[in-house]
């Protein structure tokens, strides 16, 4: 396999000629401020989390460019299926900040997005989008639609049978389906060099007869690209893709690890010199004028936003405890009638 297909540089350099939409100043802002903003709100979960006030926590930090890059080629009648590190793809698609919050806090109604409502909920259970990618991809494809179905995971996925069987029956059948893999390089405490002797994990998309690219994940430019192109392919009729992102998880697994337990931090610090926002907004300064005013007022807003969010998710009403029955069964079964009414309506 050839290089990963790499735009900018670890300086925010151009590497090779950008494609169209990458020379327009606004597209590139848009993309940075997707960045900023998810890294906005990681921030805060994380302190929302470490007091108590929401319950464990995926942080994106390092890999923004993946989900942002993603959700930024995909079109309103695609589907995306998210994995627990997606919130830059889901806030790009239309999903609340609050929504988000409500979810991680363990309230259900963070599911219910008043945005995309044909994406899917955050699928915790790893590698199990997959092959509900593959079955939204064969409802498309039954009806005709012209759409595609993305989901994203990370590199442990690929060593589930869910990932290998969702990918053979995408190429069998021909699926308009985009799977991206987001290798952070570890999948909890479990090294990339252990879960497989694969050269790449796009290679894995031979066996399936499907097409697979490796990407800078760092790159947003890079992710958004590759992921178009993996879409028209799948709107042309062509089937579907495997996308492999390389990026470096800069934080623990979730709030429930300590990942200094398992990898030493001069391993982890050279990657902070390859992050994405960084790349981006060194680049976004060379090339168009980006300057002080901007990045702090975009910093602002991006706090506000976030600062404004949270209080309002602070401020939520619990649902009643009986709404664990009601949002599960439209009539309640005979055998929890008890419960369900012992539950009441606080």
């Amino acid at each position: 396999m050839s290089e990963p297909l790499r735009f900018l540089d670890a300086e925010g350099g151009c590497a090779r000629e950008l494609p169209d939409f990458a020379r327009d100043r606004e597209t590139l802002v848009a993309l940075y401020a997707a960045m900023v903003r998810t890294r906005s709100f990681d921030a805060k979960a994380i302190a929302l989390q470490r007091t108590g006030r929401l319950g464990t926590y995926a942080s994106s930090l390092g890999q923004e460019a993946i989900s942002v890059g993603v959700a930024s080629a995909m079109q309103d009648r695609d589907v995306f299926l998210p994995s627990f590190r997606e919130h830059g793809g889901q806030l790009w698609r239309g999903v609340s900040m609050e929504e988000l919050f409500l979810y991680w806090g363990g309230d259900e109604r963070g599911n219910d997005f008043a945005g995309p409502t044909q994406d899917f909920p955050v699928c915790i259970p790893v590698a199990s989008q997959f092959p509900h990618a593959a079955g939204v991809a064969l409802a498309m494809q039954q009806k005709g639609e012209n759409a595609g179905a993305v989901a994203i995971g990370g590199d442990g996925a690929t060593s589930k049978g869910d990932f290998y069987e969702a990918l053979n029956v995408v190429g069998a059948w021909g699926l308009p389906a985009v799977f991206v893999i987001s290798n952070n390089a570890w999948a909890i405490s479990v090294p990339r060099s252990e879960q497989t002797h694969a050269k790449t994990l796009a290679d894995k998309a031979i066996a399936a007869g499907l097409p697979g690219e490796q990407v800078d994940g760092n790159d947003v430019i890079a992710v958004r690209e590759a992921t178009g192109r993996a879409l028209e392919r799948c709107r042309a009729g062509d089937g579907g893709t495997l996308i492999e992102c390389l990026s470096y998880r800069l934080g623990d697994h979730t709030t429930a690890d300590d990942a200094s337990r398992y990898r030493d931090e001069t391993e982890v610090s050279p990657h902070w010199q390859e992050e994405p926002l960084i790349r981006l907004r060194n680049h976004l300064v060379a090339a168009h004028d980006w300057g002080k005013a901007d990045e702090e007022g975009l910093l602002r807003s991006s706090g506000e936003a976030v600062e404004a969010a949270a209080e309002n998710y602070l401020a939520t009403e619990p649902d009643p405890a009986r709404a664990m029955f009601d949002h599960l069964y439209a009539a309640i079964p005979e055998d929890l009638a008890a419960l369900a009414e012992e539950a009441g309506d606080d």
